[in-house]
């Protein structure tokens, strides 16, 4: 019998109202089922704002410096957890064990660096121009946000929103995707384990279309940060429009790499397969587009397609596996169509483009690693995101026209280029409409300590981790202090 999960709401692990669950199953192997969550009504999450607007105003007077502990008490917690919170974002989604192991070395790194940033400075005193007056500036948490993520980072995602939110003196309400509620089940018990006050942090599973609307309405709600789908975020953007409250939205990708005739092409076809293939694609800032310029690219697809033909696909569990199950047979299936219309569109399959057999594959969701070539700029593999592992080589004439094919589309959140040039790897990242950027590495993999974010359709313009995460999670205050006259 599969174990049944609770919600988290108010530091205890309570049932959901419908009686109703969701199950989580291994996309590796759809027979082994991980559990039974709450599938979760709006009731349920009413509970859980409940019992954060309790909580806020206690957790905003903690010393940030003593908010900024409890984040290194769960850094060692998961720390000495780690390869157990690997094997479970392994089974859950279907993650390489290698990267899985990387995702939880983040989440650590995240919380290492949020809660020493917990003793850092968040304001400034300004002079003023009345010598009497003590001019500075100050920030206030926002009170309780609601955090909504998505299965393919299940453990990194909301640690990078709620370590931020939490040593800002924010208090929050996480909804996951229903693909990975198990990876924040254990977030919670992280939480609980470090003893972290009752409602600082609460969590709700259960579907978008069920609650999603009450973490965005509630008028207890005072912020969202969303990661997922455009258009489930433009959705999130309207509704907390309407209430006049922050929202953070990050959502698609279709990122490029362009390919210079000087660049070394051993290196950017490597770099380009490991972008575009690792996790199977099913990563935002997953390589999508390679723009090839000039005569180099029979050479580069020639070089590519080598290195394609050779990743093994296998389930996470086995270290050497590079193509792993996509999350769920709806997944699956919409690769294969996106591939199936690229054809139709006049792309040429030049590897995959199936279904792979054999070796127990049929037990899981898997998709042969595929490129094609003869892809038009606008066709729809060019421009939408698929989420799989698809690669389509597009030509440029010139570096120019390249850059406007990387434009083109209406995402703007990663984006590379190899070249040996500076002058052409500064003018890439001058003109490029993309919030990061790369010279010779690859499209996907980020760094904590430094902004994350999009441009155009791919984000609401506010970026996470790193420094700025403090301009989404906290408001400034301007505060002047006179002297008494007696």
């Amino acid at each position: 019998m599969a174990q049944l999960f609770q919600n988290f709401i108010g530091g205890a692990w309570v049932d959901g109202s419908s009686g109703k669950v969701l199950i989580s199953t291994n996309p590796a192997n759809r027979d082994d089922i991980i559990g039974e969550f709450p599938s979760s009504t709006p009731d349920d999450v009413r509970k859980a704002i409940a019992a954060a607007v309790t909580a806020k105003k206690a957790w905003a007077g903690t010393s940030s410096v003593a908010r900024g502990q409890f984040l290194m008490k769960a850094a060692a917690y998961l720390q000495s957890k780690a390869e157990d919170y690997a094997q479970a974002v392994t089974r859950e989604c279907g993650k390489s064990i290698v990267e899985a192991r990387g995702e939880v070395g983040r989440a650590v790194a995240l919380l290492q660096y949020y809660g020493v940033d917990g003793m850092n400075p968040v304001g400034a005193v300004v002079p003023s121009m009345n010598p009497n007056v003590l001019l500075y500036t100050n920030r206030s948490p926002l009170g309780v946000v609601s955090l909504i993520t998505p299965w393919n980072f299940p453990l990194a995602i909301p640690v990078w929103k709620m370590a931020p939110a939490l040593v800002y003196g924010n208090v929050i309400v996480l909804k996951p995707a229903s693909a990975a509620p198990h990876i924040a089940a254990l977030i919670a018990r992280m939480w609980e384990a470090v003893d972290l006050p009752k409602g600082v942090f609460n969590l709700v599973s259960g579907s978008g279309g069920a609650v999603g609307n009450e973490m965005v309405s509630n008028t207890g709600i005072n912020a969202v940060s969303f990661t997922g789908s455009s258009k489930v975020g433009h959705g999130i953007a309207l509704g907390a429009a309407g209430r006049n409250i922050r929202y953070q939205l990050e959502m698609g990708g279709k990122n490029p790499v362009i390919v210079l005739p000087d660049a070394d092409l051993e290196q950017a076809a490597e770099i380009t397969v490991s972008g575009a293939f690792k996790y199977s694609g099913q990563k935002c800032t997953a390589t999508s587009r390679a723009i090839v310029v000039g005569g180099v690219i029979e050479e580069f697809t020639s070089l590519l397609l080598e290195k394609v033909k050779k990743l093994k696909v296998g389930p996470g569990s086995d270290a050497a596996s590079v193509i792993v199950p996509v999350i769920d047979e709806g997944s699956r299936d919409n690769v294969i169509a996106a591939v199936k219309r690229g054809r139709e569109e006049g792309g040429v399959v030049l590897t995959g483009g199936g279904i792979p057999k054999g070796d127990g594959l049929d037990r899981g969701t898997y998709v042969q690693p595929t490129v094609l070539s003869k892809v038009r700029p606008d066709a729809f593999v060019a421009c939408e995101e698929i989420f799989g592992p698809v690669l389509t080589i597009i030509p440029a004439r010139n570096a120019d026209e390249g850059i406007e094919i990387a434009n083109s589309v209406v995402y703007g959140l990663s984006a590379g280029i190899f070249t040996r040039n500076l002058n052409s790897a500064l003018d890439f990242a001058n003109r490029i409409e993309a919030g990061i950027v790369k010279v010779n590495g690859e499209t996907a993999g980020v760094e904590p300590q430094v902004p994350f974010g999009g441009m155009k359709a791919s984000s609401s313009g506010s970026r996470e981790q790193g420094k700025a995460a403090i301009e989404f999670f906290t408001e400034m205050k301007t505060i002047y202090v006179d002297r008494s006259r007696t």
